[in-house]
């Protein structure tokens, strides 16, 4: 079996039907000289073959992570599981298209006991040492375990609030420690010797991530974008940048346009302090942009630059993943970013006046939506909100209070509108984003993986309400002082993420001069062939 190298002077091109679209984009990137972590790529071959428990599978697995672990601890001059200069490693999925959210991910795999050691003799910091082995702990009993999350956000919220701190960020190393403890008691029963082998650790989390191909979510998220015809997932083993070493790092998303509206400005949510899961799950609001400004004042020009050339390397509008170590900004993917259909109409005709694509593209990439009956709904009238949050995907949705996947689907199966809230966006909900009319979420950022899936959608979304207390079992949510049933009318701006109570009246326009342009764009450029099909006549 032959894996692909990424970075160190090795890396090695390979089309996505390979190695999947994310590793692809990850060879370019790191052939474009910008800043990759090393990496190693497990070919999407393997994944039938360990899903089905094929015989030789599990020894082609074994070979590949041997090989690949060789390769990154020369190109890191780390240690795997190491007393002295620990390497750690994030294992990540990769279909040959884009799947946000609905594949698994397991991060600082090689966090044994002996790695916290090792770096807290490298590194000095302690606090980081044993972020990284609860944060393991977390992760891989979650994922690979198949562990419920509550136990692990209990104990989390428990030291919080026992040590008189807001949030997990402010527990200091010592404090951390016992975390970890706490933690490991939670899994230990299912240890089965892991827990302080680092090998054993990467041969289940690359195991977990192959098997996650079958999921319900993948499965239901499959099947609504018609990617059935998909072979399966890549595994990515990449060497860990740690964004949670302290105030001057983080994790975050950007996008080099705003993929709700199509404007020509870049869209950044970065979490301070924290690794990529924060953002990309949907469980933490991103830090405001003053605070990253005082905190990594270089960040954003620096991002800039990448994504403007991101955008001319892949002649479309990017949607990235990034982690800033201790200053400096390492990348982790790129792709071409999900967008709602109005943006879509916006980013083809700036792309093409640009001269980043032809026109003969814009009308191909246009062909899959519907551009007689595109509309711009506004609300009329609509008066004080009664909550905000931060608008995710733009819109309106109008429609009856449901407040977990069954109680949409049940709506909707009596005909009725759906607005979903949640207490944040995960990617588990798909099947309620599906029938929704919109999405509210407590907590949870424009980037998070399930806000990606809601503007490809085209449904309007509203995060980080802060006011929103959802009490899914109660069939019932508090938003301020106003308690919501399930079947309450509710109304969502999901551009300026606002919300309002009751059957909002709308109205609706056409982006006239737009669609004009592109309807010339076809008599110029294609007359009837196929993809010019969905252009007004």
């Amino acid at each position: 079996m032959h894996i692909v190298r990424i970075g160190a002077e090795a890396t090695e091109l390979r089309p996505a039907e390979e190695i999947g679209a994310k590793a692809a984009n990850l060879t370019r990137m790191a052939a474009l000289g910008l800043p990759v972590p090393p990496a190693f790529v497990l070919p999407i071959k393997l994944c039938a073959d360990v899903v089905s428990g094929r015989a030789h599978a599990a020894q082609h697995l074994r070979d590949g992570l041997k090989e690949g672990l060789a390769f990154l601890e020369s190109a890191t001059g780390k240690r795997f599981g190491d007393r002295r200069q620990p390497l750690l490693v994030s294992v990540r999925s990769g279909a040959a298209r884009s799947m946000p959210g609905m594949l698994d991910t397991v991060l600082d795999v090689g966090c044994t006991l002996d790695a916290v050691h090792g770096l807290i003799r490298a590194t000095g910091r302690p606090r980081l040492a044993w972020d990284c082995r609860r944060r393991f702990l977390e992760s891989f009993g979650e994922t690979v375990l198949g562990l419920d999350p509550a136990p692990f956000a209990a104990r989390i919220a428990e030291l919080v609030d026992a040590e008189g701190v807001a949030n997990d960020r402010e527990l200091d190393g010592e404090a951390l420690e016992r975390l970890a403890a706490s933690e490991q008691a939670l899994v230990e029963d299912r240890a089965d010797g892991w827990l302080d082998d680092a090998v054993a650790q990467l041969e289940a989390a690359a195991r977990a991530v192959y098997q996650s191909w079958t999921s319900e979510r993948a499965q239901a998220y499959r099947k609504l974008q018609q990617l059935d015809d998909l072979l399966g997932t890549a595994v990515t083993v990449q060497a860990m940048v740690f964004g949670n070493g302290g105030l001057a790092s983080g994790a975050g998303v950007a996008f080099s346009r705003d993929p709700s509206t199509g404007a020509p400005r870049a869209m950044i949510d970065l979490v301070l302090d924290a690794q990529g899961e924060d953002v990309v799950s949907g469980r933490r609001t991103p830090d405001t942009e003053d605070a990253i400004a005082r905190a990594l004042p270089t960040i954003r020009h620096e991002l800039g630059d990448v994504l403007t050339r991101l955008e001319r390397e892949f002649g479309d509008v990017q949607d990235v993943e990034f982690t800033v170590e201790d200053g400096k900004l390492w990348m982790l993917q790129t792709r071409a970013a999900k967008r709602t259909p109005r943006a879509a109409v916006r980013i083809a005709i700036d792309l093409v006046r640009e001269g980043l694509i032809a026109k003969d593209e814009a009308l191909a990439r246009l062909s899959s939506i519907d551009l007689a009956s595109l509309t711009e709904i506004s609300l009329v009238s609509a008066g004080t909100p009664t909550a905000s949050g931060i608008g995710a995907s733009g819109g309106i949705g109008v429609g009856r209070a449901a407040f977990d996947s069954e109680g949409a689907k049940r709506l909707a199966e009596a005909g009725e509108p759906v607005i979903l809230l949640r207490p944040d966006t995960s990617t588990a909900d798909v099947a309620g984003f599906a029938v929704a009319a919109g999405i509210i979420t407590a907590v949870g950022a424009r980037t998070s993986h399930a806000a990606l899936v809601a503007r490809q959608m085209g449904k309007p979304c509203v995060v980080g309400c802060g006011e929103l207390k959802v009490d899914a079992a109660a069939r019932r949510a508090g938003l301020g002082k106003t308690v919501l049933c399930e079947g309450d009318w509710i109304t969502i701006e999901g551009d300026a993420g606002q919300i309002y109570l009751g059957r909002r009246q709308t109205s609706e326009t056409r982006p006239e001069a737009e669609l004009a342009e592109i309807a010339a764009w076809q008599s110029q450029t294609c007359g009837h062939r196929p993809e010019c099909a969905g252009a007004p006549q």
